[in-house]
C-alpha cells in the first residue's frame, strides 16, 4: 500500500467517525432534537411532570400530555400564550398541558413573577394569575426594577387573600417549588424557553398552533 494510499484511506476514516458522531448526538450540546426521528426515545416522565406540577387541561386516557418549560417575563412565551390557549380552548379534555417554570437568569422579574403564580396557586389561582401574568406582559416585562407592587395590583384584581399572598410569597417554600422545576428543566438540558414536549419528545419547531395542532391530531391519532 503506498504511502498516499495510506493517507487517503485515514482521511476518509476520520471524516466517517465525524460523520457518525454528528448523527449520534444530534449536533450542539444542549441542542433540542428533531420530533419524529427514528432514533429519539422520550426522556424520563419524572422530570417532565411531578405531582404537583400544574396541569391547565387533563384528559382521562392521558394519551396525550404537552408540557411547557416557560418564563412569565420570556417574550417569545409571551408571543406564543394566544397559540397555547387556542391549543388549550380545542383540545380542552383530550390532551393534558401542564406548565413548568423556567425562569431566565436574565430576566429581573422572571423568577418573581414565577413566585407570584405560585402564591396564587396556594389560593387555587395558579390559571388566573398564569394568564394575568401574560396579558399583561407587556406592561412588566423588561423593566430594570423590581415590579412587585405591579404583581401585588395582580393579586388584588385577582381576588386573593393579600396577607397569605405576600406570606407565600416571601416563603422559602414558594422559591424552592420553583427551583424544583427549574431543576427539572436542566436535567432535561432544555435550552431555554419556551421548550415544549409532546408525550417526552422535545420539539425543535416553532411552537404555532398550526405546527402543535398536527402534531396533537398524529399523537391523537395514533
Amino acid at each position: 500500500m503506498t504511502t498516499n494510499l495510506k493517507i487517503a484511506l485515514v482521511i476518509v476514516a476520520g471524516m466517517a467517525a465525524v460523520i457518525a458522531a454528528v448523527v449520534l448526538f444530534g449536533g450542539s450540546r444542549g441542542s433540542p432534537t428533531k420530533p419524529g426521528a427514528e432514533q429519539l426515545t422520550s426522556v424520563p416522565v419524572e422530570y417532565l411532570v411531578r405531582a404537583d406540577s400544574h396541569k391547565l387541561s387533563t384528559a382521562a386516557d392521558n394519551k396525550v400530555t404537552l408540557v411547557e418549560f416557560l418564563d412569565f417575563e420570556c417574550e417569545t412565551c409571551g408571543a406564543i400564550f394566544p397559540d397555547m390557549e387556542r391549543i388549550r380552548t380545542e383540545y380542552n379534555g383530550k390532551i393534558n398541558f401542564v406548565v413548568r417554570h423556567f425562569p431566565l437568569p436574565d430576566h429581573r422579574n422572571g423568577e418573581l413573577a414565577a413566585r407570584v403564580a405560585e402564591a396564587a396557586g396556594r389560593q387555587n389561582k395558579f390559571e388566573a394569575m398564569y394568564t394575568k401574568l401574560f396579558e399583561t406582559q407587556s406592561q412588566w416585562g423588561g423593566a430594570a426594577g423590581s415590579m412587585e407592587e405591579f404583581f401585588l395590583g395582580l393579586a388584588r384584581q385577582t381576588g386573593l387573600d393579600m396577607t397569605a399572598f405576600q406570606k407565600d410569597l416571601k416563603a422559602p417554600e414558594t422559591a424552592e417549588r420553583v427551583r424544583k422545576d427549574q431543576r427539572d428543566g436542566e436535567a432535561l438540558g432544555i435550552p431555554g424557553t419556551p421548550t415544549i414536549f409532546l408525550n417526552g419528545v422535545m420539539l425543535d419547531e416553532e411552537p404555532s398552533y398550526e405546527n402543535l395542532k398536527t402534531k396533537i391530531d398524529t399523537a391523537l391519532a395514533s
